[in-house]
């Protein structure tokens, strides 16, 4: 931790467990940096991984990843952070996560300091702040109710720089940190800030490099940034790939309502002044961005819980008759199913339709009208009870591939269906039933504990 201007953070990859090149990894790490930043989580998938404790890929995937990163936290003395543990962040998967360090760090000989940092969120905590009008309404306008917050099976709340902050001030050394859920650049941001960096600097830095290469031109793999006081430096750690002005103007909007103003915990990113600049042919420079700090501390409470359970099934259709009225052909099929199953009208089960080749992915959105020689139809039932949502797709699915319409040329089969059995149980659905800002003013929250793993040093096992 005793870096000094520039320091060059490396972010191998956006996300811990999707893969990256190992050679690519060891020539970065060789040519040196000061930290390693991964992140390991993600509301994009939706709320299952909150909801169930599942975690974003398999066990083989993370330990394949994490190896080569230990090894370079051992051989080279480069700190590593890891946030959003598992996928959703909650104590448990921190748990997990810090278990599976321990592990492949006894199987390669290392021994490491790790840090881990808790974001679970007592009920209690959120709804006494929901009863005093402290909790804002979500982007539909809308407060949870306190059922929504004593139902929900994971709630977390999403840390900014503060706990890396107080991790690096404390001056305590570590080897790796293993945070729960987190605002993606807050850790990248915190190691800038605690250098000296100016803030909207190191929260633009941050929100670039975590996502590893898609800023890069092809995008994928690693990227390091090179941070100044007023200025960083983007360079892609493939050979074959570059940054350049437009590709990192562009990621800066990446998953944002708004170009200019990009809100997150603590305050806001201005990048209404900010310029991109080539250095060479594969690095960028980029400075005159600016962070307006919060009056006051704001933070994004996370909670999902179960809402039932689904089955679908996939189909596809090919005759030009009945893909000219399919609208109304489905809507024939729901009826259908609604007089089997009441269900379906009082509202306690749904079915959706999604029309691939069509309007599957825009939907009423979808700006081409012209007329698809195939489409394929994802059929999908939610029901509050697996039993009931298997009856009901079957119900829609027999309706799809036998209903009788206008201009039939055959007596059966309307649809092609690939999958054996047809349809298929989903599992349980969740939704997130919190998804809101709160005010956080006098909350202490973000637990942190220090912990040895891997092979305990030889002077501690004789004491």
């Amino acid at each position: 931790m005793s870096a000094s201007l520039p320091i060059r953070i490396f972010t191998p990859q956006g996300m811990l467990g999707y893969g990256y090149d190992l050679a690519d990894f060891r020539r970065t790490v060789e040519e040196g940096v000061d930290l390693i930043v991964v992140d390991s989580g993600s509301t994009d998938p939706g709320p299952y991984m909150l909801g169930l404790g599942k975690k974003l890929v398999t066990v083989e995937s993370y330990a394949r990843d994490l190896r080569p990163m230990l090894r370079a936290v051992a051989d080279h003395r480069i700190p590593l952070v890891i946030s959003s543990a598992g996928g959703a962040g909650t104590d448990e998967q921190v748990a997990w996560m810090t278990d599976l360090v321990d592990r492949l760090a006894d199987e390669e000989g290392l021994s490491l300091r790790v840090v881990t940092i808790g974001a679970d969120m007592p009920a209690d905590v959120v709804a006494d702040r929901l009863a005093r009008g402290l909790i804002e309404p979500n982007v539909r306008g809308e407060l949870p109710s306190e059922r929504d917050i004593r139902n929900a099976t994971g709630l977390v709340a999403q840390m900014g720089a503060e706990p890396f902050l107080e991790i690096l001030a404390s001056g305590e050394p570590f080897d790796v940190i293993i945070a729960g859920r987190a605002y993606d650049p807050a850790p990248h941001a915190a190691f800038a800030l605690h250098h000296g960096v100016e803030p909207g600097i190191a929260w633009h830095m941050g929100k670039i490099l975590e996502c590893g290469g898609a800023c890069a031109e092809p995008k994928g793999g690693g990227v390091v940034a090179t941070v100044h006081r007023d200025s960083f430096e983007l360079t892609p750690s493939g050979p074959a790939q570059r940054c350049t002005p437009l590709s990192v103007a562009a990621h800066t909007l990446y998953e944002k309502s708004r170009p200019d103003l990009l809100p997150g915990p603590g305050g806001v990113l201005d990048v209404r002044a900010c310029g991109y600049e080539a250095v060479d042919e594969r690095t960028v420079r980029v400075r005159g961005s600016r962070f307006l700090p919060s009056d006051h501390p704001v933070l994004k409470v996370e909670g999902a819980a179960v809402v039932g359970h689904r089955a679908a099934f996939i189909g596809g259709i090919h005759d030009p008759v009945l893909i000219a009225q399919l609208d109304t052909f489905l809507e024939r099929v729901e009826r259908q199913a609604g007089q089997l199953h009441p269900e379906l009208a009082s509202g306690t089960a749904s079915l959706a339709f999604h029309v691939y080749g069509r309007n599957g992915v825009m939907g009423p959105l979808e700006p081409s009208t012209a007329v698809p020689h195939e489409v394929g139809v994802l059929g999908e039932v939610t029901a509050e009870s697996p039993e009931l949502a298997l009856a009901i797709c079957t119900t829609v699915r027999i309706g799809c591939l036998h209903l009788s319409y206008p201009g039939q040329m055959a007596t059966a089969g309307n649809m092609a269906l690939p999958l054996n059995p047809m349809e298929s149980p989903i599992g349980p659905v969740c939704a997130f039933t919190l998804y809101h800002l709160m005010d956080a003013r006098d909350l202490d929250l973000f637990p942190v504990a220090h912990r040895q793993v891997g092979r305990i040093p030889a002077e501690e096992a004789t004491r």
